[in-house]
Protein backbone atom coordinates (compact mmCIF):
# COMPACT_ATOMS: atom_id res chain seq x y z
CA UNK A 1 0.00 0.00 0.00
CA UNK A 2 1.30 3.34 -1.06
CA UNK A 3 0.54 4.71 2.63
CA UNK A 4 3.00 2.15 4.20
CA UNK A 5 5.69 3.26 2.21
CA UNK A 6 8.76 4.68 3.43
CA UNK A 7 8.01 8.39 1.58
CA UNK A 8 4.44 8.38 2.70
CA UNK A 9 3.44 10.77 5.12
CA UNK A 10 2.43 8.34 7.45
CA UNK A 11 6.14 6.48 7.53
CA UNK A 12 7.78 9.28 8.24
CA UNK A 13 5.52 10.04 10.82
CA UNK A 14 6.46 6.34 12.71
CA UNK A 15 9.85 6.71 12.10
CA UNK A 16 9.90 10.28 13.86
CA UNK A 17 8.33 8.70 16.79
CA UNK A 18 10.22 5.84 17.00
CA UNK A 19 13.48 8.73 16.90
CA UNK A 20 11.40 10.33 20.06
CA UNK A 21 11.35 6.88 21.84
CA UNK A 22 14.78 6.43 21.80
CA UNK A 23 15.62 10.20 22.37
CA UNK A 24 13.89 10.15 25.20
CA UNK A 25 15.54 6.72 26.56
CA UNK A 26 18.53 8.67 26.20
CA UNK A 27 17.37 11.90 27.51
CA UNK A 28 16.36 9.78 30.50
CA UNK A 29 20.12 8.16 31.09
CA UNK A 30 22.07 10.75 30.34
CA UNK A 31 20.07 13.19 33.29
CA UNK A 32 20.46 10.25 35.84
CA UNK A 33 23.22 12.41 37.79
CA UNK A 34 20.86 14.95 37.87
CA UNK A 35 23.13 17.98 36.96
CA UNK A 36 23.57 16.52 33.73
CA UNK A 37 20.10 17.23 33.11
CA UNK A 38 20.95 20.51 31.39
CA UNK A 39 23.35 18.69 29.17
CA UNK A 40 21.33 16.39 27.95
CA UNK A 41 18.49 18.56 27.54
CA UNK A 42 20.62 20.75 25.18
CA UNK A 43 21.85 17.43 23.16
CA UNK A 44 17.96 16.30 22.79
CA UNK A 45 17.15 19.74 21.61
CA UNK A 46 20.18 19.52 18.99
CA UNK A 47 18.61 16.39 17.70
CA UNK A 48 14.62 17.53 17.60
CA UNK A 49 15.10 21.01 16.25
CA UNK A 50 17.20 19.03 13.29
CA UNK A 51 14.54 16.65 13.15
CA UNK A 52 11.89 19.77 13.09
CA UNK A 53 14.25 20.70 9.78
CA UNK A 54 14.66 17.37 8.26
CA UNK A 55 17.56 17.32 9.03
CA UNK A 56 17.75 14.59 11.03
CA UNK A 57 21.16 12.01 10.49
CA UNK A 58 22.74 9.71 12.89
CA UNK A 59 20.41 10.45 15.81
CA UNK A 60 22.52 8.64 18.49
CA UNK A 61 26.12 9.73 17.41
CA UNK A 62 24.97 13.88 16.47
CA UNK A 63 23.29 13.51 20.58
CA UNK A 64 26.51 12.33 22.00
CA UNK A 65 28.23 14.62 20.43
CA UNK A 66 26.19 17.55 21.18
CA UNK A 67 26.07 16.55 25.11
CA UNK A 68 29.92 16.52 24.70
CA UNK A 69 30.05 19.91 23.57
CA UNK A 70 27.87 21.92 25.27
CA UNK A 71 27.92 20.35 28.30
CA UNK A 72 30.55 23.08 30.19
CA UNK A 73 27.86 25.90 29.35
CA UNK A 74 24.74 23.92 29.42
CA UNK A 75 25.41 22.57 33.26
CA UNK A 76 26.46 25.87 34.70
CA UNK A 77 23.44 27.11 33.24
CA UNK A 78 21.10 24.62 34.89
CA UNK A 79 22.88 24.41 38.08
CA UNK A 80 22.48 27.85 38.31
CA UNK A 81 18.34 27.46 37.16
CA UNK A 82 18.59 24.12 39.84
CA UNK A 83 19.59 26.50 42.72
CA UNK A 84 16.77 29.78 41.83
CA UNK A 85 14.10 27.06 41.36
CA UNK A 86 14.68 25.38 45.01
CA UNK A 87 14.72 29.32 46.09
CA UNK A 88 11.81 30.07 44.16
CA UNK A 89 9.99 26.55 45.12
CA UNK A 90 10.95 27.01 49.20
CA UNK A 91 9.72 30.82 49.01
CA UNK A 92 6.54 29.25 47.15
CA UNK A 93 6.37 26.85 49.91
CA UNK A 94 6.69 29.21 52.71
CA UNK A 95 3.83 31.92 51.30
CA UNK A 96 1.51 29.33 50.75
CA UNK A 97 1.72 27.97 54.82
CA UNK A 98 1.47 32.05 55.78
CA UNK A 99 -1.25 32.86 53.32
CA UNK A 100 -4.19 32.61 56.77
CA UNK A 101 -2.34 33.45 59.49
CA UNK A 102 -1.37 36.99 58.58
CA UNK A 103 -3.26 40.28 59.08
CA UNK A 104 -2.48 44.02 59.16
CA UNK A 105 0.97 44.99 57.24
CA UNK A 106 2.00 41.74 57.88
CA UNK A 107 -0.84 40.48 55.21
CA UNK A 108 0.23 43.09 52.81
CA UNK A 109 3.65 42.33 53.04
CA UNK A 110 2.82 38.97 51.90
CA UNK A 111 0.57 39.91 49.00
CA UNK A 112 3.67 42.13 47.98
CA UNK A 113 5.77 39.04 48.19
CA UNK A 114 3.52 36.87 46.48
CA UNK A 115 3.25 39.09 43.65
CA UNK A 116 6.92 38.93 43.04
CA UNK A 117 7.14 35.38 43.53
CA UNK A 118 4.68 35.00 40.98
CA UNK A 119 6.48 36.90 38.40
CA UNK A 120 9.98 35.53 39.05
CA UNK A 121 8.15 31.98 38.73
CA UNK A 122 6.51 33.25 35.27
CA UNK A 123 9.94 34.54 34.39
CA UNK A 124 11.92 31.50 35.58
CA UNK A 125 9.48 29.40 33.85
CA UNK A 126 9.98 31.15 30.46
CA UNK A 127 13.78 31.22 30.50
CA UNK A 128 13.40 26.91 31.43
CA UNK A 129 11.44 26.40 27.96
CA UNK A 130 13.72 28.42 25.95
CA UNK A 131 17.45 28.24 27.36
CA UNK A 132 18.41 24.73 25.98
CA UNK A 133 17.00 25.27 22.44
CA UNK A 134 19.12 28.30 22.56
CA UNK A 135 22.50 26.77 24.07
CA UNK A 136 21.32 23.85 21.44
CA UNK A 137 21.44 26.00 18.49
CA UNK A 138 23.51 29.48 18.85
CA UNK A 139 26.94 30.26 20.57
CA UNK A 140 27.12 32.88 23.10
CA UNK A 141 27.82 33.09 26.37
CA UNK A 142 25.97 32.67 29.35
CA UNK A 143 24.68 35.82 30.47
CA UNK A 144 23.53 36.70 26.93
CA UNK A 145 21.64 33.03 27.04
CA UNK A 146 19.65 33.67 29.85
CA UNK A 147 18.61 37.52 28.90
CA UNK A 148 17.99 36.30 25.02
CA UNK A 149 16.02 33.34 26.21
CA UNK A 150 13.97 35.66 28.54
CA UNK A 151 13.65 38.38 25.90
CA UNK A 152 12.25 35.55 23.46
CA UNK A 153 10.11 34.64 25.38
CA UNK A 154 8.30 37.71 26.22
CA UNK A 155 8.41 38.56 22.70
CA UNK A 156 7.23 35.46 21.02
CA UNK A 157 4.63 34.74 23.67
CA UNK A 158 2.08 32.49 21.23
CA UNK A 159 5.30 30.04 21.02
CA UNK A 160 5.71 30.12 24.76
CA UNK A 161 2.35 29.37 25.74
CA UNK A 162 2.15 26.20 23.03
CA UNK A 163 5.34 25.52 24.12
CA UNK A 164 4.83 25.36 28.09
CA UNK A 165 0.74 23.31 26.88
CA UNK A 166 2.94 20.78 24.76
CA UNK A 167 4.99 19.97 28.69
CA UNK A 168 2.14 20.31 30.90
CA UNK A 169 -0.09 18.13 28.13
CA UNK A 170 2.78 15.44 28.36
CA UNK A 171 3.04 15.80 32.16
CA UNK A 172 -1.04 15.40 32.57
CA UNK A 173 -1.44 12.68 30.31
CA UNK A 174 1.60 10.43 31.97
CA UNK A 175 0.48 11.42 35.26
CA UNK A 176 -3.21 11.20 35.35
CA UNK A 177 -4.44 9.50 31.97
CA UNK A 178 -1.80 6.83 30.47
CA UNK A 179 1.15 6.29 32.56
CA UNK A 180 3.18 4.16 29.99
CA UNK A 181 2.81 6.87 27.18
CA UNK A 182 6.09 7.89 29.58
CA UNK A 183 7.87 5.93 26.50
CA UNK A 184 7.54 8.79 24.22
CA UNK A 185 8.21 11.43 27.47
CA UNK A 186 10.58 14.35 27.21
CA UNK A 187 11.56 12.98 23.48
CA UNK A 188 8.09 13.80 21.90
CA UNK A 189 8.15 16.92 24.11
CA UNK A 190 11.51 17.96 22.58
CA UNK A 191 10.24 17.38 19.07
CA UNK A 192 6.82 18.75 19.07
CA UNK A 193 8.31 21.81 21.15
CA UNK A 194 10.81 21.93 18.06
CA UNK A 195 8.29 22.10 15.40
CA UNK A 196 7.31 25.47 16.54
CA UNK A 197 10.39 26.54 17.99
CA UNK A 198 12.46 26.43 14.98
CA UNK A 199 10.61 29.12 13.29
CA UNK A 200 11.22 31.16 16.11
CA UNK A 201 14.95 30.31 15.99
CA UNK A 202 15.69 31.30 12.48
CA UNK A 203 13.95 34.61 12.92
CA UNK A 204 16.44 35.09 16.28
CA UNK A 205 19.35 34.35 14.51
CA UNK A 206 20.75 37.51 13.79
CA UNK A 207 20.08 38.48 17.80
CA UNK A 208 20.70 35.22 19.73
CA UNK A 209 24.11 34.71 18.93
CA UNK A 210 26.87 32.84 16.31
CA UNK A 211 24.40 29.45 15.20
CA UNK A 212 26.42 26.31 15.67
CA UNK A 213 26.51 23.66 13.07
Amino acid sequence: MKFLSYDSRFSQILIKLSYTCWLNLLWIICSLPVVTIGAATTALYTVTLKMADDKESEITKTFFRAFKDNFPQATRIWLLLLVIGVILGGDGYIAWHMRSQTTGLPAVLWTLNLAVLIVAGIAYVIVMLYIFPLIARFVNNDRAMLKNAFLIGIHYLFCTIVVFFIHFAMFYLVVAIFTPFIIFGEGLVAYLSSLFLINVLRLCSGTAGGAQE
